[in-house]
């Protein structure tokens, strides 16, 4: 048998459905440490030799429940054993294809046990995750418009600047604010999440969705709908980079590159990653070494900086309207107004916006570690209402999976703009 005959390679290979949405708790139950073991030399050389983005991530995630789920139970595994400190060193500087070879180079030194189980799981969850937002990395600068974002690594090189506009202060000094609002989404057809495109993917009929979009009001307060997610943006005397969310009460001025790109140092993570994705602080800049400051001065004149605020009005934590998505598309809206990517100042946003908005959305998902990516929810904030058919087809010629993938990622219909100034 060849390792390609496996059955836990069956699972990912198939072309019967009742085969491909098999179970691999259940090939797993009842199954030895031996046999684990097996799974996992079959699975291991398979992800990493396979050009298929879609059999190469759910080997990787296959890969981290054996470890995480199935090895750490199974009759005879060893409960202790150190782990190797040149793979946590890999692993916490995210380089995590090396930290798999570390702790593998480990284990057949010494043998697996429960720590490097664990070590593994985690290493390879992160390279499945790391692996889907490569490939959104890859799709949003193919579209036209993106390149130059991945390209910049230099202050001199940034194409954007303020609008004039937005440039002249009044008698008090203060500088105009461009503000943005934006609708959220109800689910009407709810997909449980299955839209995330690589889900999409594997389970096609599943990422079938109808959304509105919808404005909001208390009921018994006469006040009328009103977009709920707002963001502004205004120049600053200061060269400094000013984040502040007034729903989380929390702000920060970032004087440091590096800074922007650290999501995990406060909870200003999202706004840090419409930053980014916008083209305010271009991908393209990270491990630089360049001066913020100095990309400021090219944005905004000598000596200034940029304040950027969100604010989201009366929606608690859990309320299912996609509230993180649409506050990033508004944040990265009026990035793009701000910065002359779009044809107006104010009002509606044309077709190739919204589709702007909506990529680089998508975009700022996975910088900012959210791992979403959702057709279903990243251009919520900029069509009222949008329905995503998926049929399950193999990826046409024009499709951006073909090639490597071969199943249809989900692409929205538009409608019209809600988003305005």
């Amino acid at each position: 048998m060849t390792i390609y005959e496996h059955p836990v390679l069956e699972i990912i290979l198939s072309e019967d459905p009742t085969v491909r949405n098999g179970s691999l708790d259940e090939l797993c139950a009842g199954a030895s440490l031996t046999e684990l073991n097996e799974m996992c030399g079959v699975l291991d050389p398979f992800w990493r030799k396979s050009d298929n983005l879609y059999e190469r991530v759910r080997a990787l995630f296959f890969l981290a429940d054996l470890y995480r789920f199935h090895l750490p139970v199974a009759e005879g595994m060893e409960p202790m054993g150190k782990v190797p400190y040149s793979g946590v060193q890999h692993l916490m500087k995210r380089r995590f294809e090396e930290a798999i070879d570390a702790f593998l180079a480990d284990v057949h030194a010494e043998g697996l046990h429960d720590a490097l189980c664990s070590a593994l799981a985690s290493s390879y969850h992160h390279l499945a995750f790391q692996t889907l937002a490569n490939q959104v990395r890859r799709s949003v600068r193919s579209v036209r418009g993106n390149q130059w974002m991945f390209r910049m690594g230099h202050p001199e090189d940034h194409p954007l600047r303020i609008r004039n506009e937005l440039c002249q202060p009044d008698a008090g000094g203060v500088f105009p604010i461009l503000r943005e609002t934006t609708p959220v989404r109800m689910d009407l057809t709810h997909s449980a999440w299955s839209d995330i495109f690589f889900l999409g993917m594997d389970f096609p009929e599943g990422a079938r969705v109808m959304n509105v979009s919808v404005d909001l009001a208390v009921m018994g307060q006469g006040a009328e709908p009103r977009p709920p997610v707002e963001a502004y943006l205004r120049i600053i005397d200061e060269p400094v980079l000013r984040l502040a969310s007034v729903d989380l009460g929390v702000s920060a001025d970032i004087g440091d590159l590096s800074e922007v790109y650290d999501f995990a140092k406060d909870y200003l993570g999202l706004l840090k990653a419409a930053v980014i994705a916008a083209g305010i602080i271009p991908p393209g800049m990270e491990g630089s070494g360049r001066k913020l400051s100095d990309l400021l001065e090219r944005l905004a004149g000598p000596g200034r900086g940029l304040e950027i605020v969100s604010s989201v009005n009366g929606i608690p934590k859990g309320s299912r309207l996609a509230v993180s998505t649409n506050l990033l598309a508004c944040l990265i809206s009026v990035c793009m107004r701000a910065t002359r990517q779009t044809e107006s100042l104010e009002g509606m946003l044309t077709e190739g916006e919204r589709r702007m908005v909506a990529s680089r959305a998508i975009l700022g998902e996975w910088i900012g570690g959210s791992g979403g990516g959702r057709a279903s929810r990243s251009s919520r904030a900029v069509w009222p209402m949008k329905t995503i058919p998926s049929t399950g087809l193999a990826a046409a010629a024009c499709s951006q999976t073909i090639g490597f993938s071969g199943r249809t990622m989900c692409l929205p219909i538009p409608g019209r703009n809600f988003s305005k100034a």
